[in-house]
């Protein structure tokens, strides 16, 4: 079994569609387009899986940089999930919560 990343998608691809483009290449078991929590609208990824890894190899090869519906569609094989806790990035706290020494107040600029 072989899970491809398949990204630059359309915004107006659907499942369908996209089984359909690489099913030229074999037997697709899945496909999960990426969708918007909110919006239902199509997030621009999706993940394909295929369970012979030389026809996956070949769709891959084939679809890597192929234009459809005016995007080049960037197609490789998708990497494992990371393990580990939950997520979300670094960034900065507005407070003092490092530790360190007080931030200074600046005057308003009005």
């Amino acid at each position: 079994m072989k899970n491809i990343f398949v990204g630059n998608l359309d915004f107006g691809a659907t499942e369908s569609s996209i089984r359909t483009l690489f099913e030229r290449f074999g037997s697709v078991d899945r496909v999960n387009l990426v969708t918007d929590r909110d919006t239902g609208r199509s997030r621009g990824f999706a993940f394909v899986e295929m369970a012979d890894a030389t026809e996956a190899d070949r769709a891959i090869a084939e679809l890597n940089g192929s234009d459809q519906g005016g995007r080049a569609l960037n197609v490789n094989e998708a990497r494992p999930k990371p393990q580990g806790g939950g997520g979300g990035g670094g960034g900065s706290f507005r407070g003092n919560r490092s530790g360190g020494p007080p931030r200074q107040r600046r005057e308003p600029r009005w």
